[in-house]
């Protein structure tokens, strides 16, 4: 029995920011929006490395999550997989198309697409250890002149993946220039899994056109929904053919920003998560009148007291302006 996915929206994961404090966020705004973790190192968890067991550890979320396993080891995968299906997840992704340097030169995220026989085994083997779905996502291809969607997805569908994501760019391009949704539906036309199309899905708009031109069976959003989390919302809604709701009001991103910044201090503490909130101060304000004073002042700040003052003092501003 082939598989469904259950859901059309997926927010992508990322490294520093798809934590539990922001998949609380975007389950909170977005409940139809399906979740995944930080990348997490198969060779960290396997020796139970306390920052990365965390990271893995979604047992008391209320609500679906897929943990992403990186790592080049098939060994440390079968490992990997076990204790993360005892830890909650929902899914397990691997992470084949990481362009990071560091991932890359450890033959781990898209290296794996140029050793399509370690891919395999690793697909395999994770398979082999679970009783859960095992995704994989990766790209394009390495570079232009190795461009192996298809091939690279065929293989993943034959070592048994469940669905694939495919990120319309290539290794060399990271996160520049133009997603390639082209390769998207010629990925779609050759094979028999479901699909999840990653890359420049920044509207309800480019959501639709996404699914429409490619076939895909659902949409990953990363970059554009961050400070934005009602984006998922819409993009969520449009696809389901509900109206829309209003956007966000003022008092609305002031309760939400309090809200993740206050779930970052409950979950690293105070030393780790006030410096934490520094992204998300500028990404929530990106679009509001005077942010750049705002954010200017509060990078200078060195307590949580202070810094829940600052935001209640510049959204007290704004909705007097």
């Amino acid at each position: 029995m082939s598989f469904m996915l259950l859901n059309k929206v997926f927010l992508a994961p990322m490294a520093g920011i798809t934590d539990k404090p922001m998949r609380k966020i975007v389950h909170h705004i977005s409940p139809q929006v399906f979740l995944t973790t930080e990348m997490v190192a198969v060779n960290a968890i396997s020796y139970k490395n306390p920052k990365t067991y965390k990271m893995a550890d979604v047992h008391d979320e209320p609500y679906p999550v897929a943990v992403q396993l990186m790592g080049s080891d098939p060994q440390l995968f079968e490992n990997a997989a076990k204790l993360v299906t005892d830890l909650g997840a929902a899914s397990i992704d691997i992470n084949m198309g990481c362009p990071v340097r560091k991932v890359v030169s450890s033959h781990s995220g898209s290296y794996l697409m140029t050793d399509m026989s370690l891919a395999s085994k690793i697909i395999e083997t994770t398979v082999k250890a679970t009783s859960l779905p095992v995704s994989v996502k990766f790209r394009k291809g390495f570079d232009n002149a190795h461009i192996n969607a298809t091939e690279f997805a065929l293989m993943c569908e034959e070592s048994g993946a469940a669905y694939i994501t495919v990120h319309g760019r290539t290794k060399a391009q990271g996160y520049t220039g133009t997603a390639d949704w082209e390769i998207l539906k010629t990925v779609k036309e050759n094979i028999h899994i479901p699909l999840v199309g990653n890359g420049d899905v920044k509207s309800p708009d480019d959501a639709n056109k996404m699914l429409s031109e490619t076939g895909a069976d659902a949409v990953m959003v990363g970059r554009a929904s961050l400070g934005n989390p009602w984006l998922l919302r819409d993009i969520s809604d449009t696809l389901a053919n509900k109206p829309l709701t209003n956007i966000p009001l003022i008092s609305d991103i002031e309760q939400t920003l309090i809200s993740h910044i206050s779930a970052l201090l409950d979950y690293y503490g105070e030393t780790v998560a006030l410096g934490l909130t520094r992204k998300y101060i500028c990404w929530y304000s990106k679009t509001l009148k005077d942010a750049k004073k705002f954010r200017e002042n509060y990078m200078k700040i060195n307590d949580f007291d202070t810094a829940f003052e600052s935001i209640k003092e510049y959204f007290k501003h704004l909705k007097g302006a």
